[in-house]
């Protein structure tokens, strides 16, 4: 997308006075900025000493009288009921839904009661406009919303699907003046406040649903523009990140133990067969892991024991369903790639399968599992500079943000790519909000 930039839309203007805010709606953390009295931007505290929040809804569901709808719990406390065992249904990633079939779509969250993903979207933004307007002191009806260069990888149709559909939800909870901006732009914007000359950078935005990549130019004379759309060289994106990590790393280390890749049983004549993999696949993924404890697909597998040449294997799925630990699986695999990025190695405890069951991961076991994604995302970069028609040596800086930037085999391999840029780290969880912010600023300010 050489030169592209993000489509702003403004309706009737507010008065001069009217609050109005930058929303960093993240695929695993979100974050919100607000103009305050004295004119600057700034981050809202979203939890006590916290300026970001997972992307996380808890419908807990005990104890529901007949007339009740679930009370709706955010962030930590969120991740909290869930690993306490409340009676719920807890939603992660809801960022993904966007652009697909899903959105429009209902989901059940127990107790006999459903609710729209699109909903869930909607209540979040509620959620973070709610908290700015604690703070503001006034009902807000003004944002910019980042979005990612591609929601979906080539299918335009479908990107711009998922655009309006986040524009419905933030117009559902009453924000009426909206402006877009791409997320690595914003991050661009960020890292503009501290620069003293002219540089031209590649900000590596990689979050937990997208990798995204813009060359800008950034600078202290070209910071008092508006319009920036002369600056912005190139844009280019892929939709593989930390969520994508966490899968691959819990089908390399964890669900073999529970039957991926495991073989049936030996009858004469026949080589083993590879049992169905399917139900693993969706075990891995955050917004399917819940369509495997459907009643038909339950059902289903309850048929399947001769399938498996190991029955220990079978068992331990089986108790994965049943007790429907497979958002506790993919939370351990992305604390273990944590812990590999910080320490090199870890040990994933899984009492919850069978007494003493472990698995040991380290640093070489998770860029093999990961080694496919990881290309898909430094080639990305190497695109964007071909879709500028810019050479790697000419890059000055390259700017890391978003969560997934933790992981060093992976910022390692982009910075070798890039041999004259200096590596820059930014707030891996704040750095967009706060350049959201200042496009907020300029615009509405």
């Amino acid at each position: 997308m050489p030169g592209a930039c993000a489509m702003t839309r403004i309706q009737p203007a507010a008065a001069p006075s009217a609050p109005f805010c930058a929303i960093d709606f993240g695929t695993s953390n979100s974050a919100i900025a607000l103009c305050g009295p004295d004119g600057r931007m700034g981050l809202v505290e979203v939890e006590p000493d916290q300026r970001t929040m997972p992307t996380a809804v808890f419908y807990q569901t005990e104890d529901l009288a007949a007339h009740e709808e679930p009370q709706r719990i955010y962030g930590r406390p969120a991740l909290a009921a869930y690993v306490q065992g409340h009676e719920g249904r807890l939603m992660r990633s809801m960022k993904s839904i966007l652009g697909s079939t899903l959105a429009d779509q209902s989901t059940d969250v127990g107790a006999g009661r459903s609710v729209r993903y699109l909903d869930v979207v909607s209540g979040y933004l509620l959620r973070l406009k709610q908290l700015a307007e604690r703070d503001a002191g006034a009902p807000l009806t003004r944002a910019v919303l980042g979005r990612p260069v591609y929601f979906v990888d080539d299918d335009p149709v479908r990107d711009a699907k998922a655009q309006q559909a986040l524009e419905n939800a933030a117009r559902a909870v009453g924000f009426r003046e909206l402006s877009f901006q791409y997320e690595p732009i914003a991050a661009a914007l960020d890292h503009e406040q501290t620069v003293a000359q002219e540089e031209l950078v590649l900000v590596a935005d990689i979050g937990g649903g997208t990798s995204d990549f813009s060359l800008v130019r950034v600078g202290p004379e070209r910071r008092r523009r508006l319009d920036r759309k002369d600056d912005i060289l190139a844009n280019h994106g892929v939709h593989v990140a930390g969520t994508d990590f966490d899968r691959h790393v819990e089908l390399a280390s964890i669900l073999p133990l529970c039957g991926y890749r495991g073989k049936g049983p030996q009858r004469p004549g026949e080589a083993p067969r590879e049992v169905p993999s399917r139900v693993y696949f969706d075990l891995a993924t955050w917004h399917l892991i819940n369509t495997v404890y459907s009643p038909p697909r339950m059902a289903e597998l309850r048929r399947m024991r001769d399938f498996y040449g190991d029955p220990r294997q079978y068992e331990r799925l089986m108790r994965v369903l049943d007790e429907r630990l497979g958002h506790a699986l993919i939370g351990q695999a992305e604390a273990a790639k944590i812990a590999v990025a910080q320490g090199g190695s870890t040990r994933i405890a899984l009492d919850r399968l069978e007494d003493g069951l472990a698995v040991e991961l380290d640093e070489a076991q998770a860029v093999q599992a990961l080694d496919a994604d990881l290309e898909r995302v430094v080639n990305a970069a190497g695109e964007t500079l071909q879709a500028a028609g810019v050479r790697p040596e000419s890059v000055d800086v390259v700017y890391f943000t978003g969560g997934s930037t933790g992981f060093k085999p992976l910022t390692d391999r982009i910075a070798a790519r890039l041999p004259a840029a200096r590596a820059l780290r930014g707030d891996r969880f704040a750095s967009v909000a706060q350049g959201l912010g200042v496009h907020a600023q300029r615009l509405f300010g």
